[in-house]
């Protein structure tokens, strides 16, 4: 049969379960999309910039059973999409990009767009890969899906030439595709000696990360089994209950909420499923993890890269912590289990007393404003931040209750995540609340994808929290250095953001107003309409996070280096 690549193209994404692409239309993709408008199961999204394309495609991939996918064109379309490709790299999640490609039958060079896509994104893909004939177009796509859902998951990419979209080719068959379940059984021994250590331990603790997302039932019933508080990795966060009275808070040591520094000092014992010991979740490799590490990960290659495990254990998370709970099933540490729950409840009592106390009352107060959202938001509606100070904010004084219901950039870290993202959750879980946690530095990088939100009738609401400044950034300038340098932002309207682009705006200025503004935007939002809820958010409290990090960094410092910041930090603090 004679079958144009650009139909063969939208036959495979069909067959993988696509409902949304995400990206622009070009000259190298146009024949793609017009076979995209004939399809009864894709939607293809028009964005207003392919790195909120890339950032939509990653959410949907976060917060639904789906692959996020996005059709690109070659180039350019690639290099502004590659901020999302990278997120999701790092991250972790598994994103399909299709990207148009130059024509291979011209004979001609320096075409438009005419550069080495694969060489670009060795770094940042699982798998690159370019269609040279019609036959290789559905088993690659096929292929390459199965590269981006097996094992840790990341992103792949299809480049697909514009000649074999336009024109008819030869085809013998229609494959169909069969998903392929591949999942490493973690050793006997291992599992045998890791339930050794948790059955011994005087004092063990859990460490989950996104990882471990499929595994909360289990992960709760081991934990009440252990009596072991819970903590997580920022990206792990809802992983297990926040309000679950053995919910720690994110990461544990002095750059942790006090219930997690408490519930963990003098662990002897640490089990770490689903998470990577990165930087983040380690406030900057500062976590004291025990000498006794149990390390569960679906990729061995992060075993004993920042801190060496005595026993690790390759496997899938839910099938790991079943195995484990099956194995413990006479373990029944009840008494340590409610010491554990008393140490938590003071820690986290004392937390928000603090925020409730120390911050002043000339603008919002992040805990109010948090507990006010809380209350206000269904267990299961999805909370998107960017990054930034509100990032951490939102994990220590947000409690996210629920697996994937919160996301964030992590690893690669990248401003700018929210708003699409929060737009691409809102696309794929239609009936569910999508609430968007952004500094207004973030915002302004992709705040323009409202107009994409307003057309897709995504009702979004984005909690800017406006102070003016790059934030988590002049925090961390501000200790050593008492300067803010290159951090200050211009003034902006928001308001005009929001009727430049059809979106809804309130503005809370007070804590007198969060209860009434929250409603507002929940309500509007509900409707369908994106909301820009403008909050003049005190930042005059620093995170715990932020204190620990700079606290750890500086005292690694070497001791001559050490005394020359400090000085400097003085001497400007006394001479302003």
């Amino acid at each position: 049969m004679k079958k144009t690549g650009a139909w063969l193209t939208v036959y495979a994404l069909e067959q993988l379960g696509v409902r949304y692409t995400f990206g622009i239309p070009g000259v190298h993709n146009t024949e793609i999309y017009d076979e995209l408008n004939k399809s009864d199961q894709i939607t293809p999204v028009l964005v207003t910039h392919e790195g909120g394309g890339a950032f939509m495609a990653d959410a949907v991939s976060r917060t639904t059973e789906q692959t996020g996918c996005m059709v690109i064109v070659p180039a350019a379309g690639l290099t502004h999409a590659m901020s999302g490709i990278g997120e999701a790299y790092l991250a972790g999640i598994p994103m399909l990009v299709i990207t148009g490609g130059i024509r291979t039958d011209s004979g001609r060079s320096y075409q438009l767009h005419d550069m080495d896509q694969h060489a670009m994104l060795a770094g940042i893909t699982k798998k690159s890969v370019k269609v040279e004939t019609h036959e290789e177009i559905v088993p690659v796509i096929f292929s390459a899906f199965q590269t981006a859902v097996t094992g840790e998951p990341g992103p792949v990419c299809v480049e697909i030439p514009v000649n074999l979209q336009l024109f008819l080719g030869e085809v013998e068959t229609l494959p169909v595709y069969t998903p392929k379940r591949v999942v490493p059984v973690a050793d006997p021994s291992s599992m045998a000696k890791a339930v050794k250590f948790l059955s011994r331990a005087k004092k063990p603790g859990i460490l989950a990360g996104w990882g471990a997302r499929d595994a909360v039932a289990s992960l709760i019933q081991l934990a009440e089994k252990l009596g072991a508080p819970v903590a997580t990795s920022l990206q792990g966060l809802g992983v297990f209950p926040g309000n679950h009275p053995l919910h720690a808070g994110m990461g544990f040591g002095d750059y942790a909420v006090p219930a997690a520094e408490e519930a963990f000092r003098n662990c002897d014992l640490l089990f770490a499923v689903g998470v990577r010991f990165g930087e983040i979740a380690t406030g900057s490799f500062g976590m004291n993890v025990p000498e006794n590490l149990i390390h569960a990960d679906i990729n061995e290659e992060v075993f004993h890269r920042n801190y060496p495990a005595s026993v690790t254990l390759h496997g899938d998370a839910s099938e790991v912590v079943a195995s484990l709970l099956h194995e413990l099933k006479d373990v029944q540490q009840e008494s340590r289990r409610k010491e554990t729950e008393n140490i938590i409840a003071a820690g986290k009592k004392k937390y928000r007393d603090e925020w409730e106390h120390e911050v002043g009352e000339k603008r919002v107060n992040p805990w109010l404003f948090f507990s006010e959202l809380r209350k206000q938001l269904g267990d299961d509606a999805i909370v998107v931040a960017d990054d930034g100070n509100h990032t951490f904010l939102t994990a220590e004084l947000m409690e996210i209750r629920n697996s994937g219901q919160f996301i964030s950039p992590t690893d690669f870290n990248c401003m700018g995540y929210c708003v699409p993202a929060a737009i691409g959750a809102r696309i794929g879980n239609p009936g569910k609340q999508v609430v968007g946690i952004c500094g207004d530095g973030a915002f302004l990088m992709t705040g323009m994808e409202l107009l994409t939100a307003v057309k897709m009738n995504a009702g979004v609401v984005i909690f800017i929290f406006n102070d003016g400044e790059l934030s988590q950034i002049s925090q961390g300038q501000k200790i050593p250095y008492n300067r803010k340098v290159c951090t200050q932002l211009g003034k902006v309207n928001f308001e005009g953001m929001a009727l430049a682009t059809g979106a809804e705006y309130i503005r809370l200025d007070e804590n007198s107003q969060i209860r009434k503004a929250i409603e507002m935007a929940l309500y509007a939002s509900a409707s369908g309409k994106p909301v820009i809820a403008d909050i003049a958010i005190d930042y005059s409290k620093a995170t715990r996070f932020t204190k620990g990090i700079v606290k750890t960094n500086l005292s690694r410092f070497p001791l001559s280096e050490k005394v020359r910041f400090i000085s400097r930090a003085v001497i400007r603090k006394i001479t302003g």
